[in-house]
């Protein structure tokens, strides 16, 4: 029996590959650029005579940017169009990146950064729901499972780019490099992607919401930052300042009769709910994982860190492996039963790493990993075309934006957690670095148990809008 065509309105065309390339080149390159510079945190310490506690910053200054611009990509979409949007984060980016290459101290460089984020926030949020625009419903699913694979393919490949730089070129390449991928997305986008008008309604900008929920998830993931270096008292006031801010936002966003900057009744609305608990909470075993590994591999093992992203390669092999079944069954497949399978491929990949204490070969760790890779692709894609299919047109910058900010947030937030029980662990076990890293791996895979619960009350089939 030969396999049933595809209906012409669910066929993924060259045309429409084409755009979900393009776009997913920014989404690439400000992926990439987080992994890149994190290679790089000790080059750039020892440049500028920075500690390594004040060059942290490089990092965090980004992620904390990056988390500001999320919630507003939305509004932005809406206001200006799609492709405007994604045009001008494209432009602010590299702005950032040229800045950053020219910085003269670290005060300068972490600026620098604030405006680099500010362009990779609104990246993949605003490139999603752009594709999911021009795919429409019937196709959605199978363009997104393409571009899905790309945050899973950076945290890989990053260590070696960067590690490759640094060893032929000056620190300034590590955002330099972004220049050329950049300027050629752009101008393929302007005479490839099509341009979405804008939102017929104009609602006015949401400053007071504005004001609440970026600078509260900034100053929340800055608490949590602290409280991983040990410093009680701006942890405790980051943590409860940032917590009343995000309150602030829900009671605002609950009463306020104008459109807000993210709808809080969204979370309440099924499928957005369960969608939300579990990117939040994978968002934090998934890019948690990627803190622990190439610090584990480097500390506890004496790798440097292009043997530590050659050892994390095999999680971009199972990563592209999973993306390409994806594609072929999402439409046939119901997307719950592909993100169930994937969170207990997860959950299998992560099981080896709970034993670090005792000696894992590579061979297990590189097994592992590529199960863990292939998991990961097999949960993003599925999750966001359930929610997709069931979002009126009108609200996809809006829930597009909400979902890449639960992703970015759960990472960040996740990490923090890590890296505060990972230090607990390392004062209680001493000279013991592998059974330290082991022990905090445990939490991990509780996340990811969090993380299926939360898929499972995730509708069986996507809704097919006309």
């Amino acid at each position: 029996m030969t396999a049933k065509a595809a209906p012409p309105d669910e066929r993924v065309d060259g045309e429409l590959l084409r755009t979900a390339f393009i776009l997913v080149l920014g989404t690439f390159m400000a992926s990439l650029d987080t992994t890149i510079v994190s290679v790089g945190i000790d080059s750039l310490a020892e440049e500028f005579g920075a500690s390594v506690a004040g060059i942290q910053w490089v990092s965090t200054a980004y992620l904390l940017a990056v988390v500001a611009a999320v919630p507003a990509s939305g509004w932005l979409a809406d206001r200006f169009g799609g492709r405007r949007t994604w045009l001008a984060a494209v432009g602010v980016f590299l702005l950032g990146s040229v800045l950053c290459a020219s910085a003269w101290s670290v005060t300068s460089l972490v600026v620098f950064r604030v405006v680099q984020g500010l362009g990779g926030g609104l990246l993949p949020a605003t490139g999603q729901a752009l594709l999911a625009r021009v795919a429409g419903p019937a196709r959605t699913g199978r363009v997104i499972s393409v571009v899905a694979v790309v945050p899973l393919l950076s945290p890989v490949f990053g260590p070696l780019v960067g590690g490759s730089i640094l060893g032929v070129a000056p620190w300034p390449w590590l955002f330099l490099v972004n220049l050329p991928i950049g300027v050629a997305a752009a101008l393929l986008a302007r005479r490839h992607v099509p341009a979405v008008p804008p939102s017929t309604r104009r609602t006015a900008f949401d400053l007071r919401g504005a004001l609440l929920l970026p600078p509260g998830l900034a100053v929340l993931v800055y608490g949590l930052t602290e409280v991983a270096h040990d410093r009680t008292l701006p942890a405790v006031a980051g943590v409860s300042a940032g917590l009343a801010m995000l309150a602030g936002f829900t009671v605002h966003g609950l009463r306020t009769r104008r459109t807000p900057l993210v709808d809080p009744r969204l979370f309440a609305r099924p499928p957005f709910g369960a969608a939300a608990v579990t990117l939040l909470v994978l968002g934090a075993s998934v890019f948690g994982t990627m803190f622990l590994l190439p610090l584990y591999f480097q500390t506890g093992r004496g790798m440097t860190a292009w043997q530590a992203g050659l050892l994390l390669a095999p999680q971009g092999l199972g990563a592209a492996s999973g993306s390409v079944l994806v594609n072929r069954t999402i439409s046939r497949v119901a997307p719950r039963t592909l993100v169930v399978t994937g969170i207990v491929l997860i959950l299998a990949g992560t099981v080896p790493f709970t034993r670090l204490g005792h000696g894992v070969p590579d061979a297990v760790i590189v097994s592992a990993l590529a199960v863990r890779g292939f998991g990961m692709a097999m949960v993003g894609a599925p999750v966001m075309n359930i929610v997709y299919s069931r979002i009126e047109p009108g609200q996809l910058p809006s829930a597009s934006g909400a979902l890449n900010l639960l992703n970015t947030v759960g990472g960040s937030v996740g990490t923090a957690a890590l890296a505060v029980v990972l230090q607990n662990r390392l004062s209680a076990r001493g000279p013991d670095i592998s059974a330290a890293f082991g022990d905090t791996f445990w939490w991990v895979l509780g996340f990811c148990l969090l993380a299926a619960a939360g898929a499972t009350r995730l509708p069986r089939t996507e809704s097919r809008r006309s």
